[in-house]
């Protein structure tokens, strides 16, 4: 239960020992009726009860400058000391800095600049910091670089607080800022008349006390904008106030409570609870479309030339929303927004912000090729592995985008076809999990462990590959070992047990042993710990061989013996019997178990099981019939593996797929030319 994870809390200067006699649901209220009348009110407008423990809270008001392409206004915000430490500080992320010159360390690792004569620079500037007392606090204010020592990076500021934060007290903070956005949209910026706003006020870092996560001594984690990281948050509450031109459509991540038109403006107010981060844009070109499914009332906003894919936009978020219900957990928000960006904003395309995501599409795009759905498919899902549990990305980014990507192919191999989930054309079939075990085949890299050290180290470019590809692979060939239930399970476990938390790597792994332990007892082992430290923790390859079939006659006994040493089936005669021995190896590192399927000449099938650890077995068979082929994994459940070809051998080889394919790349050819002939 949370309340064994971390200390009691309240607002204010309310000590711990004041409420600690109260159970956790009725401290949460508490502290959400208390707060509620200092400065976020009312308390609950999107879901019932807090879904989390609400550590953070923002309250802002602001105003989008269309013609300066600035976001400016007032901000208040709160942090609850919940540990059981005394703080002498807080930390809090300038993302929109990254943008600020080409010496941050986002263009210093990216090799890239914002501020040519064509590009315009973001940044985030600061007017004024006060606290709950009026203190001025931006005396106590400097830029730190914790990751890099980059002096010219101020993507992190530290705010060196008058008195210390004890633990049960609360940080509040008023603060006046000004973002301005880039014109180079990188997830953020403008185009034009083209908005996405994410990434732009002053964010709390994550306060982790000793012994959450990996932090052994307690501290802010608090990472600087990398070029190769995503984000880590607390679940907070938003009340968010926007003034813009009335002639903008807008999307945000939270609920509508208002809206107000003045001459050529309007104001908006958005209320959200219980998310990680809130982002929005504005366009006025943007078509709106609704559409439900069961409690979820859906909004998406797309260009004009793209309304005929608005029904397949909204049939794959409604498929994402079923699939994560039934086999992960429930959904817990009345409302969900998600934007399909215009050309002109397609930077701000594939992100997500738990309530809001941006799919990509173009304004042509083939029924028979899948990908708007699949980036959908994906955003959404981050919902669920980034939102609900909310894992650290700077540090582990396998956890969010590496489950979410084998929930990704899962859910378009189970809607849209197993075989061609992601391209279903007559001559093409693609499905969406064999593209993910194409790119990890592919990939130089594959052999680095996809657990390495923090996101922006990850070496030589292998960051996607690793946190994406080689991650679902894996967790794919995970499935394959203890079954599609099972792992159903090991998901819906991970949800009960870390939905609103934070958990790391070893959370998820212990979770993996738990469910593993009870379905399967010692069936693969004490524990799953072998097939982690071979895959998400090693470095080997994985790759069984069917090396030879071997048949020959049997011979009987000769010199002075008459004895058979073979059973005969009655009234057999031994000049017609077989000797039969199948020859495997592995050839890789990884060793996993698998099964093998042998075929005879009779038409007869027996299913082996080999554990895989050995470098070489062989099985033997003896009787009337002879071995006719053989196949390791038959149903390839064991996607790591990097070569298929050499998993099955047959003696009498049937050439019609041969021709068969070899029909099909003609026909494909033939395709073509057609298209660049015309």
């Amino acid at each position: 239960m949370l309340k064994e994870r971390y200390p009691s809390h309240s607002p204010g200067r309310l000590r711990t020992n004041r409420i600690m006699g109260l159970s956790f649901q009725r401290r949460l209220f508490l502290f959400a009726v208390l707060w509620s009348l200092s400065v976020l009110t009312p308390a609950q407008i999107v879901v019932k009860e807090p879904l989390s423990e609400r550590i953070t809270g923002y309250k802002l008001e602001v105003s989008l400058d269309t013609v300066a392409k600035t976001v400016s206004g007032d901000m208040e915000a709160y942090w609850v000391n919940i540990s059981s430490d005394t703080v002498p500080e807080v930390r809090m992320h300038l993302y929109m800095n990254a943008f600020r010159s080409n010496r941050s360390t986002f263009f210093r690792e990216s090799g890239g600049s914002p501020g040519t004569k064509e590009i315009d620079p973001g940044w985030t500037d600061i007017r004024s910091l006060f606290d709950r007392e009026g203190n001025d606090l931006l005396p106590y204010m400097d830029y730190i670089s914790p990751d890099d020592g980059n002096s010219e990076d101020k993507t992190v500021i530290r705010i060196n607080l008058p008195d210390r934060v004890l633990p049960g007290d609360t940080v509040y903070l008023r603060i006046s800022f000004e973002t301005k956005l880039p014109s180079q949209i990188i997830r953020t910026g403008f185009n034009d008349d083209f908005f996405f706003v994410a990434q732009w006020f002053p964010k709390f870092g994550v306060y982790e006390p000793a012994g959450m996560r990996y932090s052994t001594e307690g501290g802010w984690n608090c990472h600087q904008y990398h070029a190769h990281s995503e984000f880590y948050s607390n679940h907070s509450v938003y009340d968010v106030t926007i003034t813009l031109p009335s002639s903008y459509v807008v999307g945000t991540g939270g609920l509508l409570l208002s809206e107000e038109k003045r001459g050529v403006l309007k104001t908006m107010r958005f209320r959200a609870e219980d998310i990680v981060d809130f982002a929005w844009t504005a366009w006025p070109g943007y078509k709106v479309f609704t559409d439900k499914w069961k409690h979820v009332d859906i909004t998406l906003l797309i260009p004009e030339a793209r309304t005929e894919q608005v029904d397949r936009q909204l049939t794959a978020v409604r498929n994402a929303l079923e699939y994560f219900e039934r086999n992960v957990g429930p959904y817990p928000w009345p409302h969900l927004t998600f934007i399909d960006p215009p050309s002109k904003g397609g930077g701000a395309g594939g992100m997500e912000y738990t309530t809001l995501f941006t799919s990509g599409s173009s304004d042509k795009m083939p029924e028979f090729l899948y990908s708007p759905e699949m980036v959908t498919v994906h955003e959404f899902g981050h919902a669920y592995f980034m939102g609900i549990i909310a894992t650290n990305e700077f540090e582990e980014p396998w956890m969010d985008e590496g489950i979410n990507s084998y929930w990704e192919q899962r859910i378009m191999d189970s809607y849209y076809g197993s075989g061609y989930g992601m391209v279903n054309h007559r001559l093409l079939k693609v499905s969406d999990r064999s593209l993910a075990r194409r790119n990890y085949l592919v990939s130089p890299l594959r052999q680095v462990a996809s657990n390495y050290e923090f996101s922006w180290n990850y070496p030589q470019d292998s960051y996607n590959m690793l946190s994406y590809q080689k991650a679902s692979v894996w967790l794919h060939t995970l499935t394959g070992i203890i079954g599609e239930e099972t792992i159903n399970d090991v998901f819906r476990e991970y949800y009960r047990k870390w939905a609103f938390r934070h958990p790391c790597t070893r959370d998820f792994i212990n979770v993996v042993n738990e469910v593993v332990a009870k379905q399967h007892g010692e069936t693969f082992g004490k524990d799953m710990n072998w097939f982690f430290d071979q895959t998400l923790f090693g470095t080997g390859l994985c790759d069984y061989k069917v090396f030879m079939i071997r048949n020959h006659k049997y011979r009987k006994p000769t010199g002075r013996t008459d004895t058979i040493d073979i059973d005969l089936p009655e009234g057999a005669d031994p000049d017609s019997l077989f000797i039969s021995t199948v020859q495997l190896q592995r050839l890789g590192e990884v060793m996993l178990p698998v099964d093998v399927l042998i075929g005879f000449t009779d038409g007869t099938e027996i299913r082996e099981k080999w554990d895989g650890r050995a470098r070489f077995r062989d099985f033997t068979y003896k009787g009337k019939r002879e071995v006719e082929w053989v196949r390791i994994d038959p149903e390839f459940r064991i996607i790591m593996d990097v070569n298929y070809i050499n998993n099955s051998i047959t003696e009498k080889p049937d050439l019609t797929p041969v021709r068969r394919i070899a029909n099909k790349i003609l026909a494909f050819v033939q395709f073509y030319l057609s298209i660049f002939l015309l």
